[in-house]
């Protein structure tokens, strides 16, 4: 098996995982925070779309985020300034998650993006070393596993998140 086999396999994995987390949710699940200071779901899942658009085609393509080419922004009436991370404890508690259609229509075109680049790329491609900010130097495997292992690390918040509101297995 070639190795961007195994990463497309891990994407699609990610993507069935988020989709029965966020299965039936309402936007007043979406918006619920556990606490003060505590992050939402809704809030978790913009993160993970933001960081995947920001790694996948700032960094690795040095192309602009489809947040700002598509004007996902706009749709969404936020800044085109958004990361959707680093936030200070108001502004974790002050975040209206945007509505979970636009959300997730935004991180489906993010996601193609993500598995056309993946999907054309060749065995070597993976050994490549790209200098990022915050990182340092790393490959394009690496890189690559930071997204997978991101998106993996946060559907387990959410998840979590969800039965602390809902109970288990609701």
């Amino acid at each position: 098996m070639e190795i961007k086999d195994y990463v497309v396999i891990q994407l699609e994995g990610s993507k069935r995982n988020l989709n029965r987390v966020l299965d039936t949710l309402k936007p007043a699940e979406l918006g619920w925070r556990p606490a003060c200071g505590c992050n939402s779901i809704g809030l978790i899942l913009f993160h993970v779309i933001r960081s995947e658009d920001s790694f996948m085609q700032a960094r690795l393509q040095n192309k602009p985020e489809l947040w700002v080419s598509g004007k996902w922004y706009e749709k969404m009436e936020l800044p085109a300034t958004e990361v959707g991370a680093h936030y200070t404890v108001d502004q974790v508690n002050a975040f209206q998650a945007p509505e979970l259609k636009d959300m997730m229509a935004y991180f489906e075109v993010v996601r193609q993006a993500t598995l056309d680049y993946v999907k054309g790329l060749k065995p070597d491609d993976f050994d490549k070393k790209l200098t990022l900010p915050r990182f340092g130097e790393m490959t394009v495997a690496a890189i690559l596993s930071i997204v997978i292992s991101h998106m993996a690390q946060h559907i387990g918040e959410m998840s979590y998140i969800r039965g602390i509101e809902r109970g288990m297995d609701k």
